[in-house]
């Protein structure tokens, strides 16, 4: 490809200008374009005169070799350009001329242009036992964040096996071909090679008659303190399958339950699969069941009867009141794939994927996992154990 068309794809990628239309106007294939973007990382670098004041420009560095040739000290010269003396000092240090060994400002600028490229060596790629983690953790599907998170409880006094989440999405996005492969990709949440913002879900469900709002659980559900809440929603599988799976989760702990309906999704087998499945959790761990508007759940009187676990309603449209059971769905769908036929899924499969899930670490648990939180309340609430709210 000629300079020149690389050049006007960049510029254009910089200007926001649709992938479709560069390919057009440089004589491209969208491809091209895509491949190109994704070895800057999906972020256009700026050409040199676009870079903020926090860089020197080409003519301070003109200045500052006039005033260094001069004798002008480094504070001085940091004070007549509004610079600190770190950063003239380093400026010379680094920039130097290899050949003459003077500072020459053309030269400098354009080293310190090429000293910018991307992409560049990560820590995972200088450090074969991080990068090992990383991986491991990677192919347990824990997010780049989770995955930050964890390393700090794993290895609370090195600091070698410390790494941001920003690095690991760097060395999956920026370097392709680097240190994560494709493969480790397809272990992301969403799988995919690119950034992109998040569509917007909207649930919508008829109303239930004698449904008890929300608005009227006690206090104590908002805050996330005191154990044995939960949160639950259907999962649906294929259209002519017409199956479906029950997903409650525990807002203290996010500890999920996954509850099989063999016979399908009508409210009485509904009831009747959430009383079973509940029932053997804890007295203390089971109050409350917070549900969106399904009809799934018009028996809801039944399972309350049953189980003992009074069920509050969402308010219509607004997945936003039960954000841990939404979350939480989001995962599990990388399991039960939508559009799939989840009634080939037996009660055992479900329980692994519930392991697995309740064994993630989670930022909001200090990145301590849902069972290892379950299984400390399960200590305190043993007999002779005071317990705290």
């Amino acid at each position: 490809m000629a300079v020149e068309q690389v050049d006007l794809i960049h510029c254009l990628l910089r200007r926001g200008v649709q992938q479709k239309v560069i390919a057009q106007c440089s004589g491209v294939s969208v491809r091209t374009v895509q491949r190109m973007l994704a070895r800057l990382g999906g972020v256009p670098r700026p050409a040199a005169a676009e870079y903020g004041p926090r860089y020197l420009s080409q003519d301070e560095r003109c200045e500052i070799a006039r005033l260094h040739d001069g004798g002008i000290s480094v504070r001085a010269i940091g004070r007549r350009l509004g610079r600190s003396p770190s950063t003239i000092s380093r400026e010379l240090r680094r920039n130097v001329h290899d050949k003459t060994g003077h500072y020459l400002p053309h030269p400098a600028h354009t080293r310190a242009w090429e000293r910018q490229r991307r992409p560049k060596a990560s820590k995972i790629a200088s450090d074969p036992r991080l990068a090992a983690w990383v991986r491991y953790m990677l192919k347990h599907r824990l997010s780049p964040e989770q995955i930050s998170g964890r390393l700090q409880v794993r290895f609370p006094h090195d600091e070698s096996m410390r790494i941001s989440p920003e690095t690991i999405y760097q060395s999956l996005y920026v370097y392709p071909r680097g240190e994560l492969t494709r493969e480790l990709k397809s272990h992301l949440r969403s799988g995919r090679t690119h950034r992109r913002a998040r569509g917007q879900r909207i649930n919508k469900h008829e109303r239930i008659v004698g449904a008890v709002s929300i608005h009227q659980r006690p206090e104590e559900v908002k805050g996330r303190l005191v154990p044995g809440h939960h949160e639950g929603d259907l999962i649906k599988g294929s259209t002519a399958s017409n199956s479906a799976v029950a997903t409650v989760v525990e807002r203290h702990s996010g500890y999920l339950t996954l509850v099989h309906l063999p016979e399908g999704w009508a409210a009485d087998k509904v009831a009747a699969a959430l009383a079973q499945e509940m029932g053997k959790l804890p007295a203390w761990f089971a109050k409350t069941l917070t549900w969106d508007r399904g009809v799934e759940m018009a028996r809801h009187a039944d399972f309350a009867a049953a189980s003992g676990i009074d069920v509050y309603f969402a308010d219509p449209y607004s997945p936003q009141q039960r954000p841990s059971n939404e979350n939480t769905n989001g995962l599990i769908r990388e399991y039960l794939p939508k559009g799939t036929d989840l009634s080939v899924h037996t009660h055992d499969d479900l329980a692994l994927v519930a392991k697995e899930l309740n064994n993630r670490p989670r930022k909001r648990l200090k990145f301590l996992t849902p069972a290892e939180v379950f299984a400390n309340l399960l200590t305190d609430h043993k007999p002779g154990v005071a317990t705290t709210p």
